[in-house]
């Protein structure tokens, strides 16, 4: 694992230990654990999502609850459902729907809290249809959505799902799975949300098995690894998914992100900050 995305997990660490306000030996115990976690697994090359995975039931445990960021998601569900009606208007009022919308479910992905730092909502999304991608294979999903007969959309965080929701209304594919995490971890989607927003109207929601910030399938549930193997085109949404499936060349893979920090940015050729809409075949 890269030296980088240690760093970030400290302070990830760091940031919700004084947020849930744990006591002091229980932190010293829990940072103690994780460090001595990723120095056993460090040869092995360990993926993030897995030890993001580890340090989130850690801290679930210690703080006594299954949601560590359950405000926040609720938060920022309400908040893109407020918004919902305005965007859709922008969206059907442009020359190209589909591109909008994408553009739209794409900056949704700045809802983010794990890795360090702020963001801003509204100001990404005023910028949603202005802000160029550095990589944009929006004509390539565009067709092979229309070849596909079965399609797997794998989210990412919370109040980005609305944009995620208005984006599967745009392309009304009627062999569309919609895919959360198996259980609550950072501010990750998970069927509760899907609900809330109403992703289950327009699409079949299903949960990946597993409570890791990506879509790892060696640990997903046997339900979720069939669909993905039937699928004809899978679209990941955000970083965590990208980190787990980047090396899956055996899928036509759409990786739809905000970059967030210099790891990511390097692996995919771009700048913190860019956004990208990449077709894995690009990739091979």
């Amino acid at each position: 694992m890269n030296a980088g995305c240690v760093d970030c997990f400290l302070k990830q660490t760091d940031k919700l230990l004084l947020k849930h306000n744990v006591p002091e030996h229980y932190t010293k115990d829990i940072i103690l654990r994780f460090t001595r976690f990723i120095e056993k697994h460090r040869d092995e090359d360990i993926s993030s999502p897995e030890c993001a995975c580890f340090l989130h039931r850690m801290i679930k445990k210690a703080v006594r609850t299954q949601d560590l960021y359950k405000q926040e998601k609720e938060y920022y569900n309400n908040l893109l459902l407020s918004h919902e009606k305005d965007i859709r208007k922008s969206i059907y009022a442009s020359d190209d729907p589909f591109q909008s919308a994408l553009r739209y479910a794409v900056a949704g992905n700045i809802i983010d809290f794990g890795p360090p730092g702020s963001f801003d909502v509204h100001e990404t999304l005023s910028a949603a249809l202005s802000k160029e991608p550095a990589v944009n294979h929006t004509e390539q999903l565009r067709v092979a959505l229309q070849k596909a007969s079965k399609v797997l959309y794998l989210a990412d965080n919370a109040g980005e799902i609305v944009m995620d929701k208005i984006f599967i209304d745009i392309i009304n594919h009627p062999g569309l799975f919609f895919a959360v995490r198996g259980g609550n971890v950072i501010n990750d989607v998970t069927l509760e949300d899907a609900r809330y927003v109403g992703v289950n109207k327009i699409a079949r929601v299903i949960s990946n098995g597993y409570d890791a910030p990506s879509t790892l399938l060696n640990r997903c549930s046997p339900g979720f690894v069939s669909i993905f193997n039937d699928a004809d085109i899978i679209i990941s949404k955000g970083q965590g998914n990208l980190e787990g499936l980047i090396q899956n060349t055996g899928k036509r893979i759409f990786f739809l992100l905000m970059v967030k920090c210099e790891v990511i940015a390097e692996l995919t050729g771009v700048n913190k900050g860019d956004v990208v809409i990449l077709d894995n075949r690009y990739l091979l």
